[in-house]
């Protein structure tokens, strides 16, 4: 039994980089050795088992036939017989096919072990699929847009855009779950540079399968590539990206799109209460106090002040002056319901709702 750690962690490493996560593989044995040994087991479709101290993620080699459509459409086989050549061969890109193998105390040991030149590939910044058999999973097209937003002085290689273009008109995109492409958007987003998961995706005509049709318009793709990028420079956390993402385009749309890929609501909600709040600021009766509160209770202000507080953060982030907004929210907020339902002793919930409104919409009038 010897172990080897390959993919990510040694590509990071050769890159400079620092990687959070490492992937193990096995050769040389068995599940009955494994769980011998103390490893947990808790692979479904294939042996994976977790380490009996450290619960990293130790999996047997296995090669893999195409059996299905879409990311799980395979039959894998694991052997004590398979070689590390084998398993690495199975991987997505040349730059992931790399081992290097690790003692007891999950050290590095000996030389990179590197059958499939993804060290020149790294060299070259050039990210290149390994094999034909890249096409028989429609996940890696994902992947492929994703580490273009991590590599962003890496270019993708001329046959892997064939490939990926090949496998989008065949339809392949089609047979993955809503999950799965969300989760490499979501990722993709939170890349360095987010607008080179939109070029991949141009490039091989993915975005009018995975993106609605109104986020195709030239001028809406241009500046949402342009925003996304400026939130990248600037660390904004994944709500915001999310939201800038869709914030071209109807509400409608935008909602459509996230409940298809099956996005959380948390997302979904922050990032559809962004755009209502760009449609009421460029309103021309902003000192209708109606309209204020109107968004305020839309955004459920005063049970979540902090989502509000991040609206109001993106907003300045792209130069709004939100002093306003913070005054009518500051004002609106200090009026008490308790105080006034107090006061309305043997008043029925529909009389203490309409003062409390009341009471807030002259706060906001003042404050005008």
């Amino acid at each position: 039994m010897r172990v080897y750690v390959v993919g990510g962690a040694l590509r990071d490493d050769l890159l400079g980089l620092k990687s959070v996560d490492r992937d193990y593989v096995v050769i040389g044995s068995t599940p009955e050795e494994m769980i011998a040994l103390k490893y947990v087991p808790v692979g479904k479709d294939f042996p994976v088992f977790l380490h009996p101290i450290t619960k990293e993620e130790y999996a047997l080699a296995r090669t893999e036939k195409k059996s299905g459509q879409g990311y799980k459409g395979f039959t894998f086989y694991t052997s004590p017989d398979v070689t590390l050549e084998e398993d690495l061969i199975r991987r997505d890109f040349t730059m992931n096919a790399i081992a290097r193998e690790v003692n007891s105390n999950g050290e590095w040991i000996g030389a990179l072990i590197d059958p499939y030149e993804g060290q020149k590939d790294i060299q070259r910044k050039l990210i290149r699929h390994l094999s034909p058999a890249f096409s028989e999973d429609p996940l890696r097209i994902l992947r492929l847009a994703r580490f273009a937003t991590k590599l962003t002085d890496f270019e993708v290689a001329d046959e892997t855009y064939i490939l990926a273009k090949k496998m989008v008109k065949e339809g392949e995109l089609d047979h993955l779950v809503a999950e799965r492409i969300s989760q490499e958007i979501l990722r993709g987003l939170m890349g360095a540079k987010p607008s080179r998961m939109l070029d991949v995706f141009e490039k091989i005509d993915a975005l009018k399968v995975i993106f609605p049709k109104d986020f195709l318009e030239t001028e809406i793709l241009k500046i949402t590539k342009s925003e996304l990028d400026l939130a990248a420079n600037a660390n904004l956390e994944l709500f915001s990206r999310c939201a800038i993402l869709m914030n071209k385009v109807g509400n409608q749309v935008a909602e459509n799109w996230f409940e298809r890929l099956k996005i959380s609501e948390e997302l979904k909600a922050f990032s559809l209460l962004y755009k209502n709040w760009c449609v009421v600021s460029q309103t021309k009766d902003l000192r209708n106090a109606s309209l204020y509160l109107e968004f305020l209770n839309q955004a459920d202000a005063w049970r979540k002040p902090l989502r509000l507080n991040e609206i109001f953060s993106l907003a300045k982030f792209f130069h709004h002056d939100m002093t306003v907004w913070e005054k009518v929210f500051e004002v609106s907020r200090n009026v008490s319901a308790g105080e006034i339902a107090k006061n309305m002793t043997h008043a029925e919930g529909s009389a203490i709702g309409r003062a409390v409104k009341l009471a807030r919409l002259k706060a906001i009038e003042a404050c005008l």
